[in-house]
C-alpha cells in the first residue's frame, strides 16, 4: 500500500492520521455493510483541501487509476464518530458501480492523530512515492 495520510480539520488545526497505523489498528474491528449514502463524505471537497489544490486533468486521472485499482474486499475505515478515515477510492469505485453499502470498520474511540498542523509534502514518504 502507498504512504497515505488522513487529514481532518477541527477547530483551527489540522489533525493528521498515518492511514498505514489506522488499518493495523482497525485490523481486529468488525466488519459491517454500510449504507454508502450514510458517508457524508461523498458530498464533501475531499482530495483538494490543501492551499492551492487543484483537481488539475492530471490530479483527476492520477484518482481515476487509483480508484479503478481499489479493492472492495478491503473495509473502509471509519471513526468513532462515523466519519470516514480511509477508503474514498473505494467509496467512488462503488458509487460509480451502483452499489449501495460497502464494507466498513468503525472504531469505538478514534485512535490519537500523528501529525498536527503539518502540510502533506512536509510529511514524510517513503522514496518509492510516485
Amino acid at each position: 500500500m502507498r504512504k497515505q495520510y488522513h487529514l481532518r480539520t477541527i477547530g483551527s488545526d489540522t489533525h493528521i492520521w498515518d492511514v498505514h497505523k489506522l488499518v493495523d489498528a482497525s485490523a481486529d474491528l468488525p466488519v459491517h455493510d454500510i449504507p454508502i449514502t450514510d458517508i457524508s463524505e461523498i458530498d464533501e471537497n475531499w482530495w483538494y483541501q490543501e492551499p492551492g489544490s487543484v483537481p488539475t486533468p492530471v490530479s483527476i486521472a492520477r484518482h481515476i487509476r487509483l480508484v479503478q485499482q481499489a479493492d472492495l474486499t478491503y473495509p473502509i475505515i471509519l471513526c468513532a464518530k462515523g466519519r470516514l478515515m480511509d477508503g474514498m477510492h473505494r467509496v467512488v469505485k462503488a458509487l460509480s458501480e451502483n452499489h449501495k453499502t460497502i464494507r466498513a470498520v468503525q472504531f469505538q474511540v478514534t485512535p490519537p492523530y500523528d501529525f498536527r498542523n503539518v502540510l502533506l509534502g512536509d510529511l514524510p514518504y517513503p522514496d518509492e512515492q510516485p
